[in-house]
């Protein structure tokens, strides 16, 4: 079983699933990465938002919202 709950969206126009996904797998391996709509379209359109344990977090780049998550790893 996945230890961490990762989701993105797959219209998000802040970020690149190509780039961003290979770095939710090294940020954690065992994850199970959900890729779909998250209905969060208002912020989406704006911002880089990760879904994680629960949590949104949203950043103005991908990369920092890779950085943003990591206290939320388990």
């Amino acid at each position: 079983m996945a230890v961490n709950d990762i989701r993105v969206c797959d219209q998000c126009q802040s970020v690149k699933l190509k780039t961003l996904l290979p770095k939710l797998q090294k940020l954690s391996p065992d994850a199970e990465i959900k890729v779909g709509c998250k209905s969060y379209c208002g912020p989406c359109k704006k911002y880089a938002f990760i879904y994680i344990n629960g949590r949104y977090i949203k950043a103005a780049n991908e990369d920092e919202a890779v950085e943003k998550i990591k206290p939320y790893v388990k």
